[in-house]
């Protein structure tokens, strides 16, 4: 294996003519050249120097690895600046997926904080919900992943292999339309809403609403099912039925039309941001969790 020091060495020697001289410019003794460039020319395996008089001079293999080693050098030399540049957060590059909600209150927050504090940090997103976006994040797909799961809920995915850094505690409410005999109510049971047409969210909150239903001995009727969170409350707000959404999504939209009512008991999704264990120690992503720690603060 060619080593960057040898490399060093054989570049002085080539341009002074002697390893007494190259020991100066290096700031080293002449045996100490002379037993790198024995190192050097036992790894690649042939002559690289033969001494004509008091000088050194470079033989057809030396010359060619003189030849590349200016090229090697400066990209190493290269490197060495971008990976510190990287570690100073004067440069860097973090791939964040996260779910609509926290994409529209979280993140912008967060991703202002972060390019205020270092400008040279760029920072790209894609959305996704859990448990996609988890997969993203252990297949390499992304180095971040903000992501949630209920409280209590059955088969709850299990993180154990990932860096976990709590976020917030997101409490789920009722939305119902504005002139809804419950929309002046402080708190609802969801069992008064069992009678009710629903409007049903993204595919794992609309599990999470059949179960707590289901806890409380009735089965929601369903009678629209909609990703789009704006969408959810419009259908609300056009008293077309009820729903139960976190309250990160209600603080995405504009409610209009409907009310929000706290639901009793209590039910509640953890928001969370994942990466794996050895990027948590890239300076990038750990100034990425850091400000969605700081912008999660309610």
């Amino acid at each position: 294996m060619i080593e960057a020091r040898h490399l060093r060495v054989l570049r002085a020697v080539a341009a002074t003519g002697s390893f007494s001289a190259a020991g100066r410019e290096l700031g080293c003794t002449q045996p100490a050249v002379s037993q790198q460039m024995k190192a050097l020319e036992n790894s690649v395996g042939t002559p690289l120097l033969v001494r004509t008089g008091r000088e050194m001079r470079l033989t057809q293999a030396g010359e060619a690895l003189v030849r590349h080693a200016a090229g090697i050098l400066a990209g190493l030399t290269a490197a060495e600046e971008e990976v510190a540049a990287i570690a100073g957060l004067r440069a860097g590059r973090v791939r964040l997926v996260s779910f609509p909600s926290g994409s529209s209150t979280l993140v912008p927050t967060a991703l202002a904080a972060l390019r205020a504090a270092h400008p040279g940090t760029r920072v790209s997103l894609e959305e996704a919900e859990p448990p996609a976006s988890v997969g993203l994040l252990r297949e390499g797909d992304c180095d971040v992943a903000l992501a949630f799961r209920y409280e209590g809920a059955a088969g709850a995915e299990e993180w154990d292999d990932l860096v976990v850094r709590p976020l917030l505690s997101d409490r789920l409410v009722a939305l119902v339309p504005e002139r809804h005999r419950l929309a002046g109510a402080r708190s609802v049971a969801i069992g008064e809403l069992a009678q009710e047409p629903w409007i049903a969210g993204c595919p794992r909150c609309r599990g999470q609403l059949v179960e707590v239903c289901a806890a409380a001995g009735f089965t929601p009727r369903i009678d629209f099912a909609t990703d789009d969170y704006p969408a959810v409350v419009g259908l609300v707000g056009a008293g077309l039925g009820v729903a139960v959404l976190p309250q990160l999504a209600v603080e995405s939209v504009r409610p209009r039309g409907v009310r929000t009512v706290t639901l009793e008991p209590a039910v509640r999704r953890e928001i969370v941001a994942l990466t794996l264990p050895d990027l948590a120690q890239v300076p990038a992503v750990s100034a990425t969790l850091d400000q969605l720690a700081r912008a999660a603060v309610r």
